[in-house]
């Protein structure tokens, strides 16, 4: 793929990744209960808006999974909707493949272990990465390196259904 398409197929995924009917169609598949169709590589994350209080639902991909749980990158940088509310309520639930609403816990990752993270993601899924990689940098508007990244990354911690 030549540079100057590249580009083009960047600028223009990263305007469909603004296009709120498109990137909410997933949340209505996983509500009837078909989350499973994409597997573990998609979750719905279900968290609470920071000023409304109310729940709101957004399906991300899963950049890795750890022995406790998941972890999220914020496409979108600190400006990211479903990052602020985390930032201000942790307590969140997610649904993957067949599961349903499990509790999980928050907590934003280090630098160091965002760029490990993206490291082994892209060690893991050279394809995707490639063309992930400048999509994130138009919706960030700064480059991305896998040795250290600004791209917000978020660890989601199961925890017990009373905690």
């Amino acid at each position: 793929m030549t540079d100057d398409r590249s580009s083009r197929v960047a600028n223009l995924a990263a305007r469909l990744l603004r296009t709120r009917w498109l990137v909410r169609a997933p949340i209505w598949i996983f509500r009837a209960g078909l989350g499973g169709v994409f597997g573990q590589r998609l979750l719905m994350l279900e968290h609470v808006g920071r000023k409304s209080r109310q729940p709101r639902y957004v399906v991300l991909e899963v950049v890795d999974r750890t022995e406790t749980g998941y972890v999220l990158a914020a496409g979108f940088g600190e400006r990211t909707q479903w990052l602020r509310n985390l930032d201000a309520h942790p307590g969140a639930h997610v649904s993957i493949g067949v599961r349903s609403r499990i509790p999980v816990e928050a907590r934003r990752l280090t630098p160091a272990e965002a760029a490990e993270t993206l490291q082994r993601y892209a060690a893991r899924n050279p394809r995707a990465w490639a063309k992930l990689r400048p999509v994130f940098e138009r919706t960030l508007g700064a480059p991305i390196s896998e040795s250290g990244t600004t791209l917000p990354m978020v660890a989601l911690t199961e925890t017990s259904p009373d905690a």
